[in-house]
């Protein structure tokens, strides 16, 4: 995948006035929750964005045992579902810096996240951006799924 090349797609889209979405997240096992969250997300704007964490980012995160699924995969699923118009991996820690190249105008995430926390938020607003948190709507998550197969199968 070649970032900068999408990138220079989402700057076009924003001169033609497009209202561009960012969210992040790691997006290992997909589920119901995320598909209901991206769509959300989909809805405050244009275009949506969604920042995926590298393996090793998602390793250093969650865990050894972490990810599930592997990038490659990863970026096909969330490719594939009609509110994502862009998935742009990042193998830091935070997506700081992909946030500084989209330039979104609103960056969003779960409402697991305190807003004064979200990371982006300072340099979004700096320029007038947006910056919302969704509610989760179900009560699921890639760690109860796996707890969920292991004592099942474990």
């Amino acid at each position: 995948m070649d970032v900068g090349r999408e990138l220079a797609r989402i700057e076009s889209l924003r001169k033609e006035g497009k209202r561009i979405v960012f969210t992040n997240g790691c997006f290992d096992i997909l589920h119901a929750g995320h598909a209901d969250y991206l769509q959300r997300a989909k809805e405050l704007g244009d275009v949506l964005v969604v920042g995926i964490n590298t393996d090793d980012s998602v390793r250093r995160l969650k865990g050894a045992n972490r990810p599930i699924v592997p990038l490659e995969l990863r970026i096909k699923l969330l490719s594939s579902l009609k509110p994502v118009d862009f998935v742009l991996p990042f193998s830091e820690d935070t997506p700081i810096e992909l946030i500084k190249r989209v330039k979104p105008h609103v960056l969003v995430k779960g409402g697991d996240w305190e807003l004064e926390k979200v990371v982006g938020k300072d340099f979004v607003e700096s320029y007038g951006g947006k910056v919302l948190t969704i509610p989760f709507r179900y009560d699921i998550s890639t760690s109860q799924i796996i707890e969920r197969i292991l004592s099942r199968y474990g």
